[in-house]
C-alpha cells in the first residue's frame, strides 16, 4: 500500500511581489499550490475586489490553487482592541471560500514585553474560543503557527491552546525554524507535545537560539527528515509549506527571492527523499 504524499506548497509572495513572476517560478518548480498570502506587495486581506478578481484568473489559468490564506489575524498585541480585528478574521473566512481553500493561518497574538505570558491566557483563550466558533461555521479550519513571542510560542502553550478551545477547526502549523529561534528543539521535543494536532508543516531551518539564522531544509539544527520520517510513520498526510526566508523577514512576511526560493525548494525535496517520504 502507497503511503500519503506529502504535497508541496509555499508562500509565492517570497519568490517575488509580481504575481506572475510568482507563478512562473512554481510552474518550474512543478509547485501545485501556495499559500496566499500577499501580492503587488499587498495583503490577500487587503486586496480590492478587482484585485482579487485578477488573482482568481491568474490562478485558474495556470493551474494552481491554494492550500491555505496566509492571514496576519493574531499578529497584534493582545491588549489591542479585539473586535475590529475580529472583523478582519471575518475576511480571511470570506479569502478562504473565494479561494476554495480549506485553511487559514493564524497566530495567538503578541504578548508584552518582559509579561508572564500566564497573565493573558485567559483573553488569548477567549479570542481563539471565538474565532474557532466562527470557523466551524463556515467549515474552515483554522491553523496555529508557533510565531516567535506569541502566546502559543513554545510547545507547552500551542498544546494548551488547542486543548482548551477544543474544536474540530482548529489545528496546527509546525514550524522547526521558530521553535529553534527560541532555543527549543523542534524534534523530538517540540513534535512530541504536538503532534496529534499538526496538520500543516511550514518548513524552514535554523540555529538553535539564533534569531535570523534561517536555512534551507536540512543545513541548520530542525533535524527536518527526522520530523518528516516521523509524520510519515504516523500517517501524516498534508501540505509541506515552503516559507524560506533566506533573503529578509519581518514581523509581516518574508522574502527570499527566485533563486533561493528554487534553493529551499530543493531542499525540501532532498529532505522528503532522505525520510523515504512519498511527495509531490
Amino acid at each position: 500500500m502507497t503511503a500519503p504524499p506529502f504535497v508541496l506548497t509555499g508562500f509565492a509572495d517570497e519568490i517575488d511581489e509580481d504575481l506572475e513572476t510568482q507563478l512562473d517560478v512554481l510552474e518550474s518548480l512543478g509547485i501545485d499550490y501556495l499559500d496566499l498570502r500577499s501580492v503587488w506587495g499587498t495583503n490577500v486581506l487587503e486586496l480590492d475586489p478587482d484585485e482579487l478578481a485578477t488573482v482568481e484568473r491568474a490562478l485558474d489559468e495556470r493551474g494552481i490553487s491554494v492550500s491555505a490564506i496566509g492571514s496576519p489575524i493574531g499578529k497584534i498585541d493582545v491588549t489591542d482592541p479585539f473586535d475590529p480585528h475580529l472583523d478582519r478574521f471575518e475576511t480571511a473566512l470570506d479569502r478562504a471560500a473565494r479561494f476554495d481553500a480549506d485553511y487559514v493561518r493564524l497566530f495567538s497574538y503578541w504578548i508584552p514585553d518582559d509579561e508572564d505570558p500566564s497573565a493573558y491566557r485567559t483573553e488569548v483563550m477567549r479570542r481563539m474560543q471565538r474565532k474557532a466558533d466562527l470557523a466551524e461555521d463556515a467549515g474552515v479550519t483554522l491553523l496555529h503557527e508557533n510565531e516567535k513571542d506569541i502566546y502559543g510560542d513554545t510547545p507547552g502553550r500551542v498544546r494548551d491552546i488547542v486543548t482548551t478551545v477544543d474544536s474540530p477547526r482548529l489545528r496546527t502549523i509546525f514550524d522547526p525554524a521558530n521553535y529553534l529561534e527560541i532555543g527549543v528543539k523542534p524534534y523530538p521535543d517540540a513534535l512530541v507535545q504536538t503532534v496529534e494536532f499538526v496538520e500543516y508543516l511550514h518548513v524552514k531551518d535554523a540555529v538553535k537560539g539564533e534569531r535570523g539564522e534561517i536555512r534551507p531544509a536540512g543545513e541548520g539544527d530542525g533535524a527536518i527528515p527526522e520530523t518528516l520520517a516521523a509524520l510519515a510513520a504516523r500517517g501524516f498526510s498534508g501540505f509541506a509549506s515552503l516559507e524560506p526566508h533566506l533573503a529578509t523577514a519581518d514581523e509581516k512576511d518574508g522574502l527570499s527571492g527566485p533563486a533561493a526560493f528554487e534553493t529551499a525548494a530543493e531542499a525540501l525535496r532532498d529532505s522528503l527523499d532522505e525520510a523515504g517520504v512519498v511527495h509531490r
